[in-house]
């Protein structure tokens, strides 16, 4: 495999001759670089006019490998050959090396440049590529090659300090100053920078700066300055990755250009990999144009259902600098929020949130001085209890966690979790699957009150600026939040209809149930004690809700295998799945209790299996009872006859299964917690002989 390298651009603030007065005293060996032994002039010649210089050199190094690998290599040092071009009119030094030993097996190439300044004449630009092509090497390819590249980024990372070194040997000397060059002249020049000599001659630099020339503008590339005052320190091979995608997409990419700590961040969440990072960013850059996510930050109005409702907000900044994010998970109304308001609102929330992150970085950055290029989230879960795990709530979660891993990599620097409950072990499992590897590593849980403990939250976040609710002096503006009333909640066709969705399709679907046609679903349950989920709210009249066991298979069913469940959906066409010559008791059971279901009403609930086989999840039409005759009509029984006439009733579900293995530990833990499922629940019917819980909510 090919090993490249490309250097950001180095700026010295001296002219292009002085520059060249401290270059030349590096040859023909500099104690500076204990690799580069000696080196000696091949050949030299000058232009008729003294402008161009060419010098040809071959170069001893030494390379830092094992003693064992040289006895089988059967060398002690390596040959490089260099040749130098001074053009002194234009004020410019090319150099190119490439290697002479091991040139069947091995192929380096390196180009560097020294030029002037683009927007000031008196500094001087340096530039450097290199590439590496390890054929064959004794069968220590993979060896081999980490050596060179450990030489190779240590003799660039000095490269920069031996210039300087030598300038101010000069200075020492008197030497501040060094005629540009004239025709008139050229012998002067000459004489400042003699052509003879192994020791004056104009030309390279170590081999082990590899280099490729570079193609296109000083505007291009990056300044080494630059790179360590906003982006950070960076290897140089980290640096070569960086420039070398910043410049693929200047080429290749039709539209906005990313900043380059936006691409840095994408490099990172690959290790540097480019190809892997460059097929990342393209397609979170083709996301970002479709949503029109550049725009957000101007465009996004946040409802004001979500300003009273949600529970997080920035606060000030964390000891390193970061700006801090609280979040309030434990005071959200998980549910609320998106029955309310729908996934699609809720992901431009957190959308919004994180391009006022990346904003505010960029703020911090200037304000302190140094690279800040993340922040720092801290997610109190004091209030957590089990209707945070409402599955589809838990289940937009990921799909929003799913989106920002893709679009905002390595944004996050720390993730403080305080006061986590005994039930957020349950949470974390089914979340942290979902979340980046690198992410994880970020997170610190602390139970109860540990955050107050030394080595707590004082060690990241300081005393003056911890908000009151944690027990600190500093008040804070993050919401306290609420239950979302639920006459404010969204109907099955306003959930449905979402325009411009970021998230490819809804939780919910919706079913019409006809009188005398009940809507069914078959899951198919492959082990026992998997647990069936539902939630479901009627949106038109009254329902009779049941859940049965058979061991056969009714018929016809349409298998939709998801693992080791199949689920099927009838859709509209509501074809009847318990057939008509079945008897209860003998070709099916009933294991759970029915529920009768008003309009306007919310059900959650789940069933523990007790065996493997065919479960029926049927809603069917509710008829209210019939006045007595003798007595006169009431106006709700008139209602209720009218409502009967329409023969339909419509409800909006939810409905997942959960494996054995991923339910079992987590409903001990459940039930050892002091909370209840749901706050927004007025009644729960529990049935221990079926292993199930239902909550409704009226």
């Amino acid at each position: 495999m090919v090993q490249e390298y490309q250097s950001p651009v180095r700026v010295y603030k001296h002219p292009f001759e002085l520059i060249m007065a401290a270059y030349v005293r590096r040859f023909p060996k500099c104690s500076l670089i204990p690799v580069f032994v000696d080196s000696e002039i091949i050949s030299e010649s000058q232009s008729k006019d003294g402008s161009i210089l060419a010098t040809e050199r071959r170069c001893v190094i030494d390379i830092d490998a094992p003693r064992l690998l040289k006895r089988i290599a059967g060398v002690d040092y390596l040959y490089f050959i260099q040749k130098n071009t001074m053009n002194r009119r234009d004020r410019t030094l090319h150099i190119e090396v490439h290697n002479e030993t091991f040139s069947s097996r091995v192929i380096v190439r390196e180009c560097c440049k020294y030029t002037v300044h683009p927007e000031n004449e008196d500094w001087t630009c340096f530039e450097q590529t290199a590439s590496l092509d390890i054929k064959s090497f004794f069968g220590f390819e993979s060896t081999a090659e980490k050596i060179a590249m450990k030489q190779y980024a240590s003799s660039i990372k000095k490269g920069k300090e031996i210039i300087e070194y030598y300038l101010r040997e000069l200075e020492k000397e008197g030497v501040t100053y060094m005629p540009r060059w004239t025709p008139a002249v050229v012998s002067g020049y000459a004489g400042a920078i003699p052509v003879t000599g192994a020791k004056n001659g104009l030309d390279s630099k170590d081999p082990a700066c590899s280099t490729e020339l570079v193609v296109g503008s000083p505007d291009d590339k990056l300044d080494a300055d630059y790179i360590r005052r906003y982006l950070g320190d960076l290897t140089p091979l980290q640096e070569s990755c960086l420039i070398r995608l910043r410049q693929w997409l200047q080429e290749n990419h039709k539209g906005k250009i990313p900043k380059d700590q936006h691409v840095l961040r994408f490099l990172r969440a690959r290790d540097f990999n480019l190809d892997k990072a460059r097929e990342l960013l393209c397609q979170s850059l083709t996301w970002r144009k479709q949503h029109q996510v550049d725009f957000l930050l101007d465009t996004w109005e946040c409802p004001q259902l979500l300003q009273d409702y949600y529970t997080g907000g920035w606060h000030h900044h964390d000891r390193d600098g970061r700006p801090l994010y609280i979040l309030r998970l434990g005071q959200t109304d998980t549910k609320g929020l998106v029955r309310a308001l729908g996934e699609e609102v809720l992901l431009r929330q957190v959308l919004s949130i994180n391009e006022e992150g990346l904003r505010r970085c960029q703020e911090n950055t200037r304000v302190f001085g140094r690279p800040i290029s993340c922040w720092t989230c801290l997610v109190d879960l004091e209030g957590l209890n089990m209707r945070h795990l409402w599955r589809p709530g838990v289940k937009a979660l990921l799909r929003i966690i799913e989106v920002v891993e893709a679009n905002y990599p390595e944004t996050l620097g720390r993730l403080l979790i305080l006061r986590a409950p005994r039930v957020f072990p349950v949470l974390w499992t089914l979340v942290s699957p979902f979340i980046d590897e690198n992410t994880r590593k970020k997170f610190l849980v602390y139970a109860g009150n540990d955050y107050q403990d030394p080595g707590g939250l004082v060690d990241y976040i300081d005393k003056e600026i911890i908000p009151d609710f944690l027990g600190g002096d500093c008040m804070c503006d993050v919401p306290e939040g609420g239950l979302v009333p639920k006459s404010l909640y969204r109907t099955a066709e306003e959930l449905e209809n979402e325009e411009n969705c970021l998230l490819t399709d809804s939780i919910y679907k919706s079913a019409s149930i006809f009188k005398g046609t009940p809507y069914e679903m078959l899951i198919e349950i492959t082990e026992a004690s998997s647990v069936i989920t539902w939630d479901f709210d009627v949106s038109k009249g009254d329902v009779i809700f049941n859940i049965y066991h058979s061991k056969r298979a009714p018929q016809p069913p349409k298998k939709d295998t998801l693992g080791a469940h199949g689920i099927t959906s009838l859709g509209a066409v509501n074809a009847q799945l318990i057939d008509r010559s079945w008897v209860l008791g003998k070709d099916y059971s009933l294991v759970e209790k029915a529920l009768t279901c008003r309009e306007g009403e919310s059900v959650q609930g789940s069933h523990v299996t007790r065996w493997p086989g065919f479960y029926i999840l049927q809603w069917r039409f509710h008829s209210s009872p019939a006045c007595s005759a003798s007595s006169l009509p009431r106006v709700d029984d008139v209602l209720a006859s009218l409502q009967v006439s329409s023969h339909k009733c419509k409800i909006m579900y939810y409905t997942e299964v959960l494996a054995s293995h991923d339910f079992r530990g987590s409903m001990t833990s459940l039930e050892s917690s002091h909370s209840g499922f749901s706050q927004v629940s007025a009644a729960t019917t529990s049935s221990s002989h079926s292993h199930a819980s239902s909550t409704i909510s009226r």
